[in-house]
């Protein structure tokens, strides 16, 4: 059974910055089950669109791996002979984690998990490349650079699958969407205070961008394709596919 999340529950007198550190470990899955809307099915269909897009003899990356849940979603889907995948975090509490629960998962697919900076990791003979709600937490400056990475590693034909928080220009739309999603924690029953607690912490470390960002960025990068496949609120995926050799 996952441990509650209750590390917002009571007052704090300092708001320490959000870290992904063993106290997040602890609660994480039932913490990113409780705040964000569509999680569940964002993992599931990251399998799927695993299972359509994994090319034979080639790497599929999961890059801000946190506890596996998307390299278990391909590892369980994936049909294409000889693929191997890579699973990235930067946080020594979460690969060390994460380790044990690919350690007792029953799949064949191979799995290496590497505690790393995405910034400086190599992307190399890839068909499909995960970062599930993983860029938002990267400096903006740095964002270009690892999706063009990313991009270069790719097998023709390769896809990136990028979750994200989103940001709207417009200020209702903004407001409305932070309601709706304040309206759906409260629903998976946290408090206003530890709402507001968790805001406080995340907010100079989680940045979100606009949907047009993204896709602009996707773009300039080399992707010939970029559209969203799953929206809830203001969390939503997008799909981004190289084309193939002639079309570059």
């Amino acid at each position: 059974m996952p441990i509650t999340d209750t590390l917002y529950a009571n007052p704090l007198a300092q708001v320490d910055t959000f870290k992904f550190d063993e106290s997040v470990v602890n609660v994480f899955p039932d913490m990113i089950k409780r705040s964000v809307p569509g999680y569940a099915t964002i993992i599931n269909m990251i399998g799927n669109l695993a299972e359509r897009y994994a090319q034979q003899n080639s790497t599929c990356y999961d890059l801000g791996c946190s506890l596996g849940a998307a390299t278990l979603a391909m590892r369980h889907r994936i049909q294409a002979a000889n693929c191997t995948i890579i699973g990235v975090d930067n946080s020594p509490a979460m690969v060390e984690r994460c380790q044990q629960v690919i350690a007792a998962d029953s799949a064949e697919i191979e799995v290496n998990l590497h505690c790393a900076d995405l910034c400086m990791f190599p992307i190399t003979n890839a068909s499909v490349v995960v970062l599930n709600f993983t860029l938002q937490f990267i400096s903006v400056e740095n964002r270009s650079t690892i999706l063009r990475n990313i991009y270069a590693g790719l097998k023709p034909n390769g896809v990136l699958i990028l979750s994200e928080k989103l940001a709207f220009e417009d200020e209702q739309h903004q407001a409305l969407m932070i309601e709706l999603h304040h309206n759906f924690k409260r629903a998976n029953g946290y408090s206003d205070l530890e709402i507001a607690q968790k805001r406080s912490a995340i907010e100079n470390v989680l940045i979100p961008e606009t949907l047009a960002t993204h896709r602009q960025r996707l773009k300039d990068a080399g992707f010939s394709s970029v559209d969203v496949w799953f929206q809830c609120f203001n969390f939503a995926s997008i799909i981004a596919i190289k084309g193939t050799a002639i079309n570059d």
